[in-house]
């Protein structure tokens, strides 16, 4: 399956552990798009299984006492998710009446100025139709990405016999080598920040530089949330001789898993600087690029490769969907939280569905459960924040940590621990009470310790359990992390439904109160701003106090870029799932910026 443009204008990002993990089988064959999160190698392996099953393909395990079985198992559960995508996309290209009903969804869905969709529909109304159309769908249906996810951060390092094994085999690079090593065609999605050995380690493989054919088989996608960054990270890939070929700019805040707030830079802002940046962005590193080639004896090519910018977090209307591409010339967008509720596109199980679709906004905020210490969207009523509750109620803190993906902090032990393991939680507590705190404060403290949840079973059973999978490790307690933008999706929806949903032809939203995204953004970061001010002890230093004040001053360049955006575009930015005046819902906001300054003072 090679690289091709691709026939929709949204991808499906990566979600939790497990809810994208089977994605690409359930929606590539439609020409859609999604990522895989790499993490969690032992799911994997059930769910290889479960599909080799399925599809009658041959299974054989790969027991952890293989040798560097982490990869292994990552490059053949991606290597079954490729064969069955291409088995799926091949039988829809050899439906010759136009009336069998995947093909007709997959066309169904394209949006309306597709070409395919054009094509096809020019072609059914002529007469030798059957005998043209199957050699014209051969060459023209396309499946979408197989994709897949790294979250840099999570590269905890492996021992053996108490002895620390090679870096090559810590959890990030196994990661890598797993995808290297498979059959795909598509991307690696680096996220959460740069990782210098993670990305030295990309050099090491073929896949990533051109080939005789001055063609990439396995690309690099670079998660971001301002300019700058992808600058930095782009040519200190660029001098490695690894081409970035697509810049995913996400919210900071308005998003899905982990929130990487940034120092106030609002989504508007970063995505104009792209847009008027993008040319230099490319000459900069193609420069280096080129020279990194020839330094390595590798196939040079003499114009620029094919560089993305795409843009997540926080999407909701056709509206929202058209101004992005649009105004800002992005290649896609993503759509992952509304996708949550779309069964035949990711997996969730019934109860946690149950949850989502009764989700407002008041359901849902940004916690402090993540085990890596960032901020994490959640969801009241999770079965996993139900279960971590009673069992703090009991006195019983902290979970068994049987898989070890976050136990990234070598606070106990050189081999790293989870802040939400038994082991960690007791000897913290331990060591509160021997401070002798008044109740209040102690209370506060053991609060603080005592909030985070196991993650790596957490984001994994729920999909496990859909598919009637054993979850004895697991546990059938459920964590999912949807964004704020739940709220205003209330049911579970078909597939068609949502994408006709983003495409205009229908609206799913019943509610009439939905802010515009870049609002909703610059509310959360306001909120976020005043919280961090609250909790910062008094006296505040001169450094914080620079610090709220930079953040204060990028908010306020961003609402006056806004006002000034919102007066320009006022009729491509009007929504019908909104009846909200956005200058003055600025307004508001301007003046709720003013208040924190005076807090500051």
């Amino acid at each position: 399956m090679s690289f091709h443009n691709n026939p929709h204008t949204f991808h499906i990002p990566v979600m939790g552990l497990g809810y994208s993990i089977d994605s690409p089988v359930k929606v590539a064959h439609y020409g859609i798009s999604s990522v895989i999160s790499l993490v969690d190698d032992i799911s994997m392996e059930k769910m290889r299984e479960f599909y080799c099953k399925k599809f009658n393909l041959p299974f054989q395990s790969i027991p952890t006492k293989t040798e560097d079985h982490r990869a292994k198992r990552i490059t053949a559960y991606l290597n079954t998710v490729q064969e069955i995508v291409k088995h799926k996309i091949e039988n829809l290209k050899n439906s010759i009446s136009h009336t069998e009903e995947e093909l007709k969804k997959y066309i169904d869905m394209l949006p309306e100025m597709s070409e395919i969709k054009l094509k096809f529909n020019q072609m059914i109304n002529t007469d030798d139709m059957k005998h043209k159309l199957s050699d014209w769908l051969h060459e023209n249906l396309v499946a979408g990405e197989i994709d897949v996810n790294i979250m840099s951060k999570l590269d905890r390092d492996r021992y053996e016999n108490g002895e620390k094994l090679p870096s090559i085999q810590s959890d990030a690079q196994s990661a890598l080598r797993g995808f290297a090593m498979s059959d795909l065609s598509s991307s690696i999605v680096l996220s959460a920040g740069m990782n210098p050995r993670l990305y030295s380690y990309l050099e090491e493989f073929e896949d990533f530089y051109p080939n005789a054919n001055l063609e990439l088989k396995k690309k690099v996608i670079l998660k971001v949330s301002d300019y700058r960054s992808a600058l930095i990270q782009g040519r200190f890939l660029a001098k490695k001789g690894i081409w970035v070929s697509e810049y995913r700019i996400e919210s900071g805040l308005n998003c899905g898993g982990h929130a990487f707030a940034t120092d106030g830079f609002l989504m508007g802002p970063v995505l104009e600087e792209f847009k008027n940046s993008r040319e230099q962005l490319i000459e900069a590193v193609h420069e280096i690029y080129i020279k990194a080639l020839t330094e390595k004896g590798k196939p040079v090519p003499e114009k620029p490769f094919l560089m993305k910018i795409t843009a997540q977090g926080g999407v909701g209307s056709n509206t929202e969907h058209e101004f992005l591409l649009n105004y800002y010339q992005l290649d896609s967008i993503g759509w992952g939280t509304p996708f949550l509720l779309v069964p035949e596109a990711t997996t969730v199980d019934e109860q946690t569905l149950e949850v989502l679709c009764k989700a407002k906004e008041e359901d849902l905020y940004l916690s402090e459960i993540s085990p890596m210490g960032v901020l994490f969207n959640n969801v009241r009523g999770n079965s996993m924040d139900i279960k971590k509750e009673a069992q703090n109620k009991a006195g019983k803190y902290g979970f068994p940590c049987t898989k070890k993906y976050l136990a990234l902090f070598p606070v106990f032990t050189e081999e790293g621990t989870c802040t939400a393991s038994k082991e960690y939680q007791s000897k913290k507590i331990q060591e509160l009470k021997e401070q002798n705190l008044n109740e209040m404060e102690f209370e506060k403290q053991l609060n603080k310790i005592t909030d985070k949840a196991c993650l790596c079973n957490g984001l994994t059973a729920s999909t496990l359990m859909a598919h009637g999978l054993d979850t004895k490790m697991e546990g059938n307690a459920v964590s999912i992390c949807p964004g704020p933008n739940l709220a205003y999706f209330s049911s579970t929806y078909s597939l068609k439904k949502m994408v006709d949903h983003i495409y205009g032809r229908t609206n799913v939203i019943e509610r009439t109160d939905r802010p515009n995204l870049f609002v909703k953004e610059l509310k959360m970061y306001i909120d976020y701003l005043g919280n961090r001010i609250e909790e910062t002890l008094k006296p505040v230093s001169d450094k914080q106090k620079k610090h709220f004040e930079t953040f204060q001053e990028n908010l306020n360049k961003g609402v006056d870029y806004y006002k000034d955006l919102f007066q320009k575009y006022k009729t491509q930015l009007d929504d019908s799932t909104s009846k909200n005046n956005l200058m003055a819902d600025l307004e508001n906001l301007k003046l709720e910026l003013l208040k924190l300054k005076a807090k500051m003072l």
